[in-house]
Formats: C-alpha cells, structure tokens, sequence
C-alpha cells in the first residue's frame, strides 16, 4: 500500500503505512496538502503556518502570515500560496511574502463573490477566497481557482493573470495533469470542467452524473476522476470516471468503492500519485487504490472532518 497522508480540520494529519496509522501535528487545524516537489509535503497549519514536511515526518515552518491562508502550491523551487480574501503571493527563502499585484487587477475580479447557502434559515458558506491551486507538469502555467472567481491563470510565474472559465461555473478545485502539460481539470457546480490547452479554455460535462455538483477531481492512469453530489452539505456522494480520451458519460467507479460515499467527497479529498489514488469522504472513510482505481479497499475509518489527501 502506498503512504497517504489525511489532513484534517481540527486534529492534524494521520499517516497512514503500511497498515499502521501516525498522528502528527494534533490537535492543529489543517488546510490544502500538496506536494512540495522534493519528495515531501506542504501544508497551512492553523490558517497562518506554511510547513514543509519532510519523507521522515520532521515539519519545519517556512512562513508566518498575517491573514488566512487557505491554498499553496510549489511551482519549480518557488512556493506560491493563496489567501482567504483572495489574494496569492510568491513566498520568498527568508519566508517573506510577496502578494502578487497583477492577481488583483486580474480582468472580472469585481465580478467575483462568495459562495454561500441557506441552511437552516442561515446563510453559511466560506469567503470569498483561493480554493485551490495547481500547475501544469512543466511549471509554465499557474492555476489559482477562486470561489467564486473563476480560474485565473498565470503563464509568467504570477506576474500577470487572465480569467479562463465562467465564473458562475462555480469551481471548488483545479488539477493539472501530472505528466501532459496541456491537460487540466476542475471539478465545479456546474459538472467536470475539462481543459486540453493548459487552462485557457474549458469544455464542461455531466452526462452520467446524478448531479452536476462537483468537488474533487483527480488524474488515475489514463482516467480522470471526479466526485459529485447534490450539494455541498449532501449525506451522500459518488466518484465517477472515464477515460482522459475518450468519449461518453462518466460512469461509478466501482471496484469495491461504495457507489455511494458517507457524505461528499470534498475539495482536497481525492488524491493520486502514479497508479495509487485515495479518496476521503466526509465520514472520514479512507479507500485506496494501487491500480488507478480499479479495486479499492478501506484503511482506515472515523478520521474525523477531512480536509485534503495526499499520496506518497
């Protein structure tokens, strides 16, 4: 079984290898787990940390913010992070942060807004703010999805961004591809959300779904992954697939991963490195795949609130 990492939102990371189960970080609140491009992992570690972990578990801090962080993504040997009020910066070697003027005269960005609800006769949701961030394999885009703004989209390290998709596509999350550089995802309100130019235009799909609301999305082999619910606060949602090249609806996953998930599989909570993918839903289930998805089987259970995944 590969190692897989859970982070969660009020009770730090458990690793999870070789059937035995480590908790790191606890009792901390944990946001977006990514890939730091040196064999090891980044994480927001209480809304204000930016940590690195390294392969054996040591977590060092490389920056200190004065807002919230909510996204991060390394890019080459640069960390870029994004805020909760919608902000990116590059973080430089001392930790310093360098917001990126030009991500906010992005075109539309008086358009964009927070995503809400009414639940209850409450009106909840998150700000308006980066959701996630990602870049194409060879490091020349950087995709910065906004809920809800959007997917701004940088071709010169963040100096300057345009806007890709409409925005009332409502995305929750973006992926690059991990080895075709033209080749984007983005699971959205709308349904999956499709790019085979880098990011710089979109196709969106839903036929197969039993509803259009996506969260996560993630590349298995040859297959494209995404989960879908019928809204964000849904007691049940399903991960479906279908083939990057082809063509037709998308189809349950199957394989022994239940065709209906205790609650939705949210943003951050889909992973996959090489043939090994692992999937969270909101009960706090964890199911790992070593063949692209094709068999699943459950490791672990009762990981309380995930909020990413991430594969070693």
């Amino acid at each position: 079984m590969p190692t897989v990492l859970v982070a969660t939102w009020d009770n730090g990371i458990f690793v999870v290898d070789g059937g035995v189960i480590r908790h790191e970080l606890a009792g901390e609140s944990i946001r977006c787990l990514a890939n730091d491009g040196r064999g090891g992992a980044l994480a927001i570690v209480g809304n204000r940390s930016l940590r690195r972990r390294s392969r054996d578990g040591t977590w060092n801090t490389i920056a200190e913010s004065e807002v919230d962080l909510a996204a991060c993504v390394a890019v080459g040997a640069a960390v870029y992070v994004g805020s909760d009020d919608a902000r990116v910066s590059r973080i430089g070697h001392d930790g310093s942060f360098d917001w990126l003027s030009g991500f906010g005269d992005v075109a539309g960005r008086d358009t964009w807004y927070a995503g809400s609800a009414i639940i209850d006769g409450r009106r909840v949701g998150p700000p308006l703010g980066v959701r996630s961030m990602s870049a194409t394999c060879d490091d020349s885009v950087i995709l910065v999805n906004v809920h809800v703004g959007g997917i701004p989209r940088s071709r010169d390290g963040g100096t300057s961004w345009q806007p890709t998709i409409d925005i009332e596509c409502d995305v929750h999350e973006v992926r690059a591809h991990p080895m075709r550089s033209n080749v984007v995802a983005a699971a959205a309100g709308a349904g999956l959300c499709i790019s085979m130019d880098g990011g710089a235009t979109w196709t969106v799909e839903h036929e197969g779904l039993h509803a259009s609301h996506c969260s996560a999305v993630a590349f298995a082999g040859s297959d494209v992954l995404v989960s879908a619910s019928t809204d964000p606060f849904a007691k049940e949602g399903a991960v479906y697939r279908r083939p990057l090249d082809g063509s037709g609806p998308l189809m349950p996953v199957g394989g022994a991963l239940p065709r209906w998930m205790d609650g939705i599989v949210d943003t951050g909570s889909m992973a996959a490195n090489g043939s090994a993918v692992a999937v969270a839903d909101r009960g706090g289930n964890l199911y790992v795949s070593e063949d692209a998805g094709r068999t699943w089987s459950r490791i672990a259970d009762g990981l309380a609130a995930p909020s990413g995944v991430l594969v070693y």
